[in-house]
């Protein structure tokens, strides 16, 4: 304002007040998001124009995050922002007439645009006219050459004056001076321009003044107030007194704007009743003519034909109007007024403009996410301007009208960047025109990974193979787990989860790589402590938050052949005497002993076969290479010698093999004195010496003693045992065995000859033969294994180890005559399975959906004591649920 005042008087001060609080006050009436304002043309490059912090509500800081910016159709921009100070302000030097030319009110139309959230803020602001114009003629000079006989009211066309200034500050009036034979008549055209005409009113005498001057002023309403002049010449001739009349006083043409160059618009035409050259009529544009119409329009001088001479375009004018005029050699005129209209042709096809554009976008962007803003504009009228937008098939996106020419294009479900990472979206604008003309713009978006899927392996479950004996640090096994994610989110680490097993962590067993998923040993495996175990291996991405899925490997130690076989019977001592008898009565096939052996190795490393290596007589035995048992071969002679030694090798399948061997002592003699007459022999190493006499007599008188105490005995009690003695199976070849299980003896783990280790008390019968007698020390052990070797016997091999025949598992320590004693009932039951221990929960699984009659278990028990007194019976005492459960009497089956 202080601009307007510094530069108008107080009068137009005052109406610019007016205007600006009626504008100020529609302003503040207009809904959110629409700001008009009003300033001069003219103002300084850098004027503020206005505050739309304040007018908007907005901050300084939304601005900013939200990159204000202003979007204008125009190709020029004369309001800039200034995002600093919320404020905006002249960038160029804006010249209303140049803007606007005659159009008001003369408005720039523009948009705040804002993202993160997207807003459009629309801006007008109206350009007030200065009056910096001041009126204009087109020509310097006017000549005009009247016949004298022109009568009073004689009009003659004058040229207008020009002042693009508008309003107040536009072409206001005319002035005539002198004014003794002419004055002026003021006119207005239908779009509201006015035009004089000089009027006749005292007639001319070419006698008394052959020419006039003339001085035509016009004048602005602006203040200061400013004109512009032109000189008239009025040259008076002899008499013409028809003046040319047109057929129409207005012509009015429709016309395509896409007519051709020299198209016929309409031919005008005038008629003067005069004869000669006063009768002929020439047809011109008059100097009200709009220089634009001038430009694009020629008339025939002769003819009167209006033709194009330029192209034309609907958009930028719609209609012309031409003042002509038409001229006899007499200098009468008359004019007339032709109307074009210019009808609109589909000729321009829509122009699609980006305004913000938002790529990448993340793959979790939620359906009506805005991807980008678009402006789509035809400058058609009618259907031709009329939009259809669309997009390719099978996108997942699609377009939104925001407002007027304003477009979203919005995201219209869920992404996904595993099924595609990039689209290429074509926008298609259309108009209704007929043809219709379409516009493509290609978009290409990116979307970016986010963090939604887990590494998945390519197995449910992995199985590794190591062999025992293995370099620590040595590979096992590699696991690989697929992400289809991108980027970190698709690197992949491998960590071990250390979840104990039996109350072991895995971690002393294995490492892992956590780049390659590889799978590290630790420690050397020994297939006979650790058979096979589980771990659980964790792929994690590197997202945030990470996600991860397992996996479980479960890890088989493959044996090696590491070990020899370990011989059970005969056992080998160093001093003490072990030998088998062997009766000359043997015949063929006759069973000396069994050579029993184990391998604790497993599979065919495990499979044992049995050679003879050297013997006495390698005539007289043989070895089955398959059981170990040592038969004759032929009938036992008296020529054969009595002290038979033998050595057999053990060997296993295993690549290489390992063997052991074991010297046998096999005495041929049908008696025990016939075996100590060749006692001495029998040492490993001949060591005689002078003792050795003494202890041999003294070993047999004790031997005598003893045995004559026992047929004492016998035969004391003979008759008592009469009919128990039935109850002994009666055998020469079989002994009745009752196994007993020492407490601390243990299973060897399932991979040897033997599945369980016993001792046994082998009783005969008194019809034996020869009163021999063989029997096992009942607390000689044959393997001891320390705590780690034990293991529970499962179900099935208690239920193998009670009905199997123990006979065959009986093996012969050394023989010695003796006595059957009769022992009293001095010994309680011992219960060998379940086992009763303090601490741990001893408990059988009954499924369900168990029939009647499953096996839950069986109690064994046995009783050191011999005959009835080791008879046992079973019965339940005490029951939780009746009639659920029942003992076996005999068995103690449950």
């Amino acid at each position: 304002l202080s601009y307007l005042c510094c530069s108008y008087n107080c009068r137009l001060c005052v109406t610019l007040l007016i205007s600006l609080l009626f504008i100020f006050s529609f302003v503040l009436a207009a809904a959110v998001g629409q700001v008009r304002y009003s300033i001069p043309e003219e103002m300084n490059k850098g004027s503020v124009v206005g505050n739309i912090v304040q007018d908007l509500g907005l901050d300084v800081k939304r601005l900013k995050s939200g990159r204000a910016r202003i979007f204008t159709e125009d190709s020029r921009e004369y309001i800039g922002l200034n995002v600093d100070k919320g404020t905006l302000i002249v960038r160029e030097r804006i010249d209303r007439e140049e803007l606007c030319a005659q159009v008001t009110p003369c408005s720039l139309h523009f948009q705040i645009i804002l993202e993160n959230p997207m807003e459009l803020h629309r801006i007008d602001v109206e350009i007030l006219d200065v009056n910096d114009h001041a009126p204009n003629f087109t020509r310097k000079q006017i000549d005009f050459e009247i016949i004298e006989s022109a009568t009073p009211g004689a009009r003659f066309s004058l040229d207008n004056a020009r002042d693009p200034d508008v309003g107040i500050n536009a072409l206001q009036r005319y002035t005539l001076n002198p004014a003794d034979h002419f004055n002026l008549k003021e006119l207005s055209r239908s779009d509201g321009t006015k035009y004089v005409e000089m009027v006749l009113q005292i007639p001319l005498d070419r006698e008394q003044q052959e020419e006039h001057k003339l001085i035509l002023t016009a004048f602005d309403g602006g203040n200061p107030q400013k004109s512009g002049t032109v000189k008239i010449t009025v040259a008076v001739i002899d008499a013409n007194d028809n003046p040319p009349v047109f057929s129409q006083p207005t012509y009015r043409v429709y016309l395509a704007e896409n007519a051709q160059t020299s198209a016929v618009v309409v031919s005008v035409s005038a008629i003067d009743l005069d004869k000669g050259l006063n009768g002929k009529v020439t047809y011109s544009f008059s100097q009200s003519t709009a220089t634009e119409a001038i430009d694009l329009f020629s008339i025939d001088s002769e003819t009167g034909e209006i033709k194009v001479n330029g192209p034309l375009d609907y958009e930028k004018s719609k209609h012309y109007e031409l003042n002509v005029e038409a001229r006899d050699k007499g200098g009468l005129t008359d004019t007339s007024k032709v109307l074009v209209e210019i009808t609109d042709v589909n000729d321009n096809a829509p122009v699609i403009s980006v305004i913000s554009f938002s790529n990448p976008i993340p793959e979790d962007s939620a359906p009506e996410t805005v991807i980008a803003m678009l402006n789509i504009k035809d400058v058609d009228s009618g259907k031709n301007g009329q939009i259809r937008c669309s997009l390719d098939i099978d996108l997942p996106f699609r377009i939104k009208s925001s407002s007027s020419n304003f477009y979203s294009l919005v995201t219209d479900q869920f992404l996904d960047r595993e099924k595609c990472s990039e689209y290429n979206i074509t926008i298609r604008a259309t108009d209704e025109g007929s043809p219709s003309f379409s516009t493509n713009k290609t978009l290409n978006l990116k979307i970016s990974d986010v963090n939604d899927n887990a590494p998945l392996y390519q197995h449910q479950s992995y199985t590794a193979y190591v062999l025992e004996n293995n370099t620590p640090g040595a590979s096992i096994f590699a696991v690989t787990a697929a992400d289809k994610d991108s980027g970190n989110n698709a690197r992949i680490s491998y960590f071990l989860e250390d979840v104990p097993e039996n109350g072991v962590s895995a971690s002393i067993y294995i490492s892992v790589n956590a780049e390659s998923g590889e799978i590290l040993a630790v420690r050397s495996f020994d297939y006979e402590q650790i058979k096979e175990f589980y771990i659980l291996l964790k792929a994690q991405d590197g997202g945030n938050p990470p996600l991860s899925s397992n996996v479980s490997v479960k890890i088989v130690i493959q044996d090696q052949n590491d070990n020899a076989p370990q011989v059970l019977y005969p056992v080998q001592t160093g001093g003490s005497l072990v030998a088998e008898i062997v009766p000359r009565s043997a015949e063929v096939g006759y069973l000396v002993t069994k050579v029993v052996a184990v391998d604790v190795d497993s599979g065919q490393n495990a499979w044992l076969s049995y050679k003879l290596q050297k013997a006495t007589d390698r005539a007289l035995f043989e070895v089955g290479s398959q059981n170990g048992e040592i038969r004759t071969v032929r009938q036992v002679t008296d020529k054969d010698s009595v002290k038979q030694k033998l050595t057999v090798v053990v060997e296993d399948n295993g690549q290489p093999s390992c063997s052991a061997t074991v010297n046998i002592n096999v005495a041929v003699a049908d008696s025990f004195p016939e075996v100590l007459s060749e006692f001495t022999d029998f040492t490993h190493d001949k060591d005689y010496n002078d003792n050795l006499t003494f202890y041999l007599v003294l070993a047999l008188a004790v031997v005598s003693f003893l045995f004559i105490v026992s047929i004492i005995a016998i035969l004391s009690v003979k008759c008592y045992r009469w009919r128990r003695e039935r109850m002994f199976y009666k055998s020469g070849a079989n002994l009745p065995v009752i196994p007993y299980y020492p407490p601390l003896y243990a299973d060897v783990g399932g991979t040897g000859t033997l599945q369980h280790v016993y001792n046994y008390e082998v009783c005969r019968t008194t019809d034996s033969r020869k009163s021999d007698l063989k029997h096992m020390r009942p607390t000689q052990s044959i393997i001891s294994l320390d705590t780690n070797g034990t293991q529970t016997l499962t179900h099935a091999q208690r239920e193998k180890l009670i009905s199997e025949d123990f006979e065959d598992q009986v093996r012969v320590v050394y023989y010695l005559w003796k006595n059957s004693e009769f022992r009293s009932n001095d010994n309680a039951p011992q219960v060998l399975y379940p086992v009763q221990t303090g601490s741990s929960v001893v408990a059988e699984i009954v499924p369900r959906s168990a029939e009647v009659g499953y096996l839950v278990t069986k109690v064994v028990a046995v009783d050191v004591d011999s005959g009835q007194n080791a008879w046992l019976s079973y019965k339940l005492q005490k029951l939780q649920t009746e009639r659920c459960f029942e003992v076996g009497l005999q068995n103690g089956r449950k």
